[in-house]
């Protein structure tokens, strides 16, 4: 059945107020999605969300691409229930238990040997930036080096080290984060166009007076999304990768969000044939919007001694059996069909919306497209325009000028043409 996204006579419109007086009252200002999508939601079904008044909303958001298989997967939600009524443990701390070894076996049988990563999994903590933490701290004790390059546009998280190596100016100065031992360089393209940042490296490190150190690592997105929506090249990994491996540090991929089937392949590196040393994976790992988060660790760089990096929440069961029951769907061809046409509409129809367009362009890889409208204005009118219609998108980029187009990666293709028609509208409404 088919829901109209525009809101009937008798109904009131998407966005209409809710009763959300004991958030005001109690819940810090640092809140922000609440602000954009102020209704009060109560349960979600695929690519749908439904608010408190019955309303439905259809879900371009994904939980910032921890949803990549929508709201309450069957076969995830099914096995956590299963688990749960024979009580099965759901706090571990890193002990051995049942759900993380059923975890590990699938993951390498499904992802890891298939992709030729001969890596560890190394248990972070519960999200994304502790991944980030584990990365950075393990890179330079291997190396005994200091320095991490970083890029200009990455997000890497919000906790300390993962703050040093994301370039916004605002997200570092409420964590007061410097940025002592990190040297920043400009991704391969961004709001300035195209820049030879690999070459910029080599010079700099060639040059006896070139001020810079040998880095311990490179910490990377091979697509940065926050950032605007910018996939890396093929060709510039395959140089960053002959880079690192020159002078001798480590290659970090950040495929926190980009990963996990978001970008095409399970990995948003693929596509080059590069092997990093470190890769950082959490948000849809858990293939149910649970918390976890992990490290791969190449052989050789596993030189942590017991307990030196830990975390009372490093071993979320609930999320180890959601994990591998997600797991399985890269498995079915019917999936992985479904996974291949929604990248081929998305992307075509991305196109097709900025075509004809004065000012706006689009950018994208996989499951994910971002509209560049230019002006920060219009991208806000957009999304809220979008809202009001009963679809719910993210900004990105500088200045929040970038439409995200995150749908769940299995979702219908009429719901996925659905909201693209509502995001035409919305272009059009705010021409």
């Amino acid at each position: 059945m088919t829901t109209p996204l525009l809101p009937d006579a008798a109904a009131p419109p998407h966005g209409a107020p809710s009763d959300t007086a004991v958030f005001e009252r109690h819940e810090s200002d640092v809140r922000l999605y609440s602000r954009k999508f102020p209704v009060v939601f109560t349960h979600g079904h695929g690519s749908w969300l439904v608010s408190e008044d019955g309303r439905r909303y259809l879900d371009f958001f994904c939980g910032a691409s921890a949803l990549n298989y929508g709201h309450n997967p069957p076969e995830a939600k099914e096995r956590l229930i299963e688990y749960l009524s024979r009580d099965g443990l759901v706090h571990g701390l890193d002990m051995y238990t049942a759900a993380k070894r059923a975890f590990l076996a699938r993951f390498h049988e499904v992802i890891a040997a298939p992709h030729g990563l001969p890596h560890k999994v190394q248990f972070c903590g519960p999200t994304g930036t502790d991944a980030v933490e584990a990365a950075l701290k393990l890179a330079r004790k291997a190396t005994g080096r200091r320095t991490v390059v970083a890029f200009t546009g990455a997000f890497h998280g919000m906790s300390r080290g993962s703050l040093s190596v994301t370039g916004s100016r605002r997200a570092r100065a409420a964590g007061g984060v410097d940025l002592q031992d990190v040297l920043f360089v400009p991704y391969e393209d961004g709001p300035a166009g195209a820049f030879d940042s690999v070459d910029y490296l080599e010079r700099l490190l060639a040059d006896p007076a070139g001020g810079v150190d040998p880095p311990a690592a490179v910490i990377v997105e091979p697509v940065q999304v926050d950032g605007g929506v910018y996939p890396a090249s093929a060709r510039w990994l395959r140089r960053l990768r002959a880079f690192t491996e020159r002078w001798g540090a480590l290659l970090i991929a950040d495929d926190i969000q980009a990963g996990c089937g978001r970008s095409g392949d399970f990995f948003s590196f693929t596509h080059a044939g590069v092997t990093p040393d470190l890769i950082t994976l959490s948000k849809s790992i858990s293939g149910y919007g649970l918390p976890l988060s992990l490290l791969l660790i190449a052989p050789g760089l596993d030189v942590w001694q017991p307990g030196e990096h830990t975390g009372t929440f490093r071993g979320n069961q609930l999320a180890f059996v959601s994990a591998t029951a997600t797991l399985e769907l890269w498995t079915r061809p019917e999936f992985t069909a479904r996974v291949a046409e929604n990248q081929r509409v998305l992307q075509e129809e991305a196109r097709r919306l900025a075509a004809g367009r004065p000012g706006v362009t689009v950018r994208g890889r996989g499951m994910l497209a971002g509209l560049d409208v230019g002006d920060p204005g219009r991208a806000e009118r957009v999304q809220g325009e979008c809202f009001r219609r009963g679809l719910i998108l993210e900004l990105c980029g500088r200045n929040d000028r970038v439409v995200k187009l995150m749908p769940a990666l299995n979702i219908g293709e009429e719901d996925l043409r659905t909201g693209i028609d509502v995001l035409r509208s919305a272009l059009e409404a705010t021409a």
